[in-house]
């Protein structure tokens, strides 16, 4: 065939926005490993095929070995990509994607405060599905060339892939877990600073339980680093990031961060003058400078 391993590689891990230091840690590699695969320096033993297989897998449910033999059409096709919505120099083609009638709003804002929310972040948030205990989540969050901020997210192998939408004065996320095949959804207060620091608002997802409940959470994210404008290097701290310890210590959520996380809704506590559902309003907002209480 004419096309070599590494061409259909490189077309899999631009499909799935997959960077190589990405793949490499889920992978459990070394980048340097996923980068001879990419270059054609070498090809995957049987065994790595099977867990590289098994990783598109997580995201093309049904791929198998196999399917590395087929051509680049007949992978799009696999991997379902549209006519057109897929290019090696312009990657997918948005507006051939899901309509999203606020696209060139959120466009226009990132353009002129993106920087603000590039970098890294550690989030606290309670575990629905272990109560007592917080996540860390780390994420990155970078520009993308569609012109959209780009959010990469792991927690303890759990890995989310998805955008930041900045409109007006709140930041709407919107992410795929690839591990569970499941659609995760943020609202942030925004922040109008040269440079973000910290964002707080709900979080809704799926717990990771028995049910698959769907669950609501209030979440907290705080600047651990800034990008270093080096593609490769960012990618590569990510993936530090990736190994990080996400449950958090037992007692080492402060008693401030832990009230604001954890408070109590219903009946009873709008009687003592608490919230009937799950909220978390601007003027308690910790990101908005609105002390812990």
């Amino acid at each position: 065939m004419s096309e070599s391993f590494s061409d259909k590689l490189a077309f899999v891990l631009k499909a799935l926005s997959l960077s190589r230091g990405r793949m490499a840690a889920e992978l459990g590699l070394n980048k340097s490993v996923v980068g001879r695969w990419a270059t054609g320096a070498v090809k995957p033993s049987a065994h790595n095929l099977s867990r590289l297989s098994g990783l598109v897998a997580q995201r093309i449910p049904g791929f198998t070995s196999l399917d590395w033999e087929l051509d680049i059409k007949s992978l799009a096709a696999l991997l379902g990509i549209e006519r057109g919505g897929f290019s090696a120099a312009n990657g997918f083609n948005l507006s051939g994607g899901l309509p999203l009638p606020l696209l060139a709003q959120t466009i226009a804002k990132t353009n002129i405060r993106g920087a603000a929310y590039e970098g890294f972040y550690r989030s606290t948030r309670p575990i629905a599905s272990m109560p007592g205990q917080f996540a860390h989540d780390h994420c990155m969050v970078r520009k993308d060339p569609s012109g959209l901020l780009r959010l990469s997210q792991t927690t303890g192998g759990v890995f989310v892939d998805g955008w930041v939408l900045p409109l007006k004065d709140h930041l709407f996320i919107i992410g795929v877990e690839f591990n569970t095949a499941s659609l995760v959804f943020a609202v942030l207060h925004d922040v109008e600073a040269v440079r973000v620091d910290v964002l707080d608002g709900l979080v809704l997802s799926v717990a990771s339980d028995a049910g698959r409940t769907p669950a609501t959470t209030p979440v907290v994210f705080e600047r651990i680093g800034d990008l270093s404008g080096d593609k490769a290097a960012d990618d590569a701290r990510f993936a530090e990031l990736a190994a990080s310890q996400w449950l958090a210590a037992e007692g080492s959520i402060p008693d401030a961060m832990r009230r604001h996380l954890t408070r109590d809704t219903g009946d009873t506590q709008l009687a003592l003058g608490g919230d009937w559902m799950l909220t978390l309003p601007l003027s308690r907002s910790v990101g908005r400078g609105a002390p812990q209480a």
